[in-house]
């Protein structure tokens, strides 16, 4: 297990059960790979959490299945919000980023369990038309994993609860 820098702004950090909440609402967010020629590569993803982990459907191959099959570290961010205050200059903000393990999923009951998920997510009670969509889509798209090792959420000074 690695080992993760400590917020520096310990008040402004939101609990785990406040960063599981915003993955679980929040519909997309940025996964962070490392690209080609060690540059980062960083792509606006959909995704679905559920225990810890991080599930997010792919096209076969391209830049991020590249990076994947690489390097087996990467980094997720969702922004839950993103309030620019003007006249204070500054932004109530919340944020979570998860960093882990990614790996793309060849066992296919897993795969389908997390297409699933995802098509559940963002198609609620569409049971029929979800499984049409699987019998003809899950042959030409990736399910991948990313299990979180560190989790981390934070708000602007200005949310934070006083105690």
């Amino acid at each position: 297990m690695e080992q993760f820098r400590e917020m520096r702004r310990k008040r402004q950090q939101l609990s785990k059960e406040e960063s599981i909440s915003i993955l679980q609402k929040s519909t997309s967010g940025t996964l962070a790979l490392l690209g080609d020629n060690g540059y980062p590569y960083a792509v606006p993803i959909s995704y679905v959490y559920a225990n810890d982990r991080l599930y997010f459907h792919s096209a076969l191959g391209g830049h991020k299945i590249d990076a994947i099959r690489n390097y087996d570290r990467a980094s997720f961010c969702v922004i839950a919000k993103d309030d620019v205050q003007p006249e204070k200059y500054t932004t109530f903000f919340r944020s979570v980023i998860a960093f882990g393990k990614i790996r793309i999923v060849e066992n296919e009951n897993e795969k389908l369990a997390m297409a699933r998920m995802l098509g559940n997510k963002y198609n609620p009670n569409q049971e029929e038309a979800l499984q049409h969509e699987l019998e003809n889509g899950l042959s030409r798209m990736l399910m991948i994993r990313l299990d979180i090792e560190h989790l981390t959420g934070k708000e602007a000074i200005e949310l934070v609860r006083h105690c």
